[in-house]
């Protein structure tokens, strides 16, 4: 069953007619390129395209749409849509992908991002919708912030919210072209961090979310989102520290020390719990190794616990105990602790 929610998790969005805007004449430098990628999106397309036209951006845009290998009514809607942008003032640029099979989602992005010409790329799947004000608050945000992908108010960096400068975009490099089961969003924003990008996040609701069955999103196996979180936190956090605790002695911390590479691991120093249960063990022997004696690494209570940490909490969820725990010892984020949950 489909479920749809804004950005922000508030409920469905309302409508407004479109505004007129700058036409992008000869010569004339359009500001913000659209970029949608498609496949069998007739469900949801006709409602993504007119949160397009509705869009009260005075400023010049285009649409650039990539149609991959879609075998329902994609391309008529889009079609239709193109004449009625087109005499709204919103250049329509159409690729497609006319083989029988489907390239994924980030093929379809990096061509319809190299089809564009706009200053600007905002990101926008066709199963969701924009609302009003988004492309307006996003390029003023924009312009005054070069090296940032920017978001739009919520509890996630959605890929569906980014914004960027094309030079920007040009300068992390494309989409992974994978195909099914690549988490392509994700390796794009590690590369934009791991080259000093930023993240902004535009304080408002501008955008409608539809979290459903057929979404790309599902041909992610969750390990294999694990797998490249690790590898990333290795890389940018570990590969500096020499020792540290991990904040969790139940399954996430334990899974998370299991995934370590072994000379991470090494660098473990203690599990720290609250648990009065988990901490009375005295510690962890990790069965799985090879190395005899097995590794035993003690397990101890948060608050004699040596930083930094690496904290497996989720936030938000022990009614701010956690929260409160973790403000009493007064650590820096970033540098005494790191959120990996």
């Amino acid at each position: 069953m489909e479920e749809a929610e804004r950005a922000d998790g508030s409920p469905g969005a309302t409508h407004r007619p479109a505004s007129p805007r700058a036409p992008a004449g000869q010569g004339c430098a359009v500001q913000v390129s659209v970029i949608v990628p498609v496949h069998n999106s007739e469900c949801w397309l006709d409602e993504c395209l007119k949160s397009v036209w509705e869009q009260d951006f005075k400023e010049t845009m285009e649409l650039s749409v990539f149609n991959d290998a879609s075998k329902d009514g994609s391309a008529e809607i889009i079609e239709k849509w193109k004449i009625k942008l087109e005499d709204a003032g919103v250049p329509v640029i159409i690729g497609s992908n006319d083989s029988s099979e489907p390239r994924g989602v980030g093929y379809a992005k990096n061509q319809a991002v190299i089809q564009s010409s706009g200053t600007y790329l905002c990101f926008l799947d066709s199963d969701d919708v924009m609302m009003p004000q988004r492309i307006r608050l996003q390029h003023e945000a924009a312009i005054q912030r070069p090296n940032s992908v920017f978001t739009s108010h919520g509890p996630t960096v959605i890929m569906p919210t980014w914004f960027c400068s094309r030079e920007w975009f040009l300068h992390v490099g494309k989409f992974d072209e994978g195909g099914k089961g690549v988490p392509e969003d994700l390796l794009f924003f590690y590369k934009h961090l791991q080259k000093g990008g930023e993240v902004f996040r535009v304080n408002h609701c501008l955008l409608l979310y539809r979290y459903h069955p057929q979404a790309a999103t599902h041909s992610v196996l969750e390990e294999t989102i694990w797998n490249h979180r690790v590898r990333f936190l290795e890389d940018r956090v570990l590969s500096s520290w020499t020792s540290f605790t991990i904040w969790n002695a139940g399954k996430q911390g334990k899974k998370l020390y299991r995934s370590l590479s072994p000379a991470n691991r090494k660098k473990v120093t203690a599990f720290c719990d609250v648990d009065e249960k988990k901490i009375a063990k005295g510690c962890y022997t990790y069965e799985e190794s090879e190395e005899r004696p097995k590794p035993k690494i003690p397990v101890c209570h948060f608050g004699d616990a040596t930083p930094p940490f690496i904290i497996c909490v989720k936030l938000d969820l022990t009614g701010g105990a956690f929260e409160t725990n973790l403000s009493m010892l007064n650590l820096k984020e970033g540098m005494d602790y790191y959120h990996f949950n």
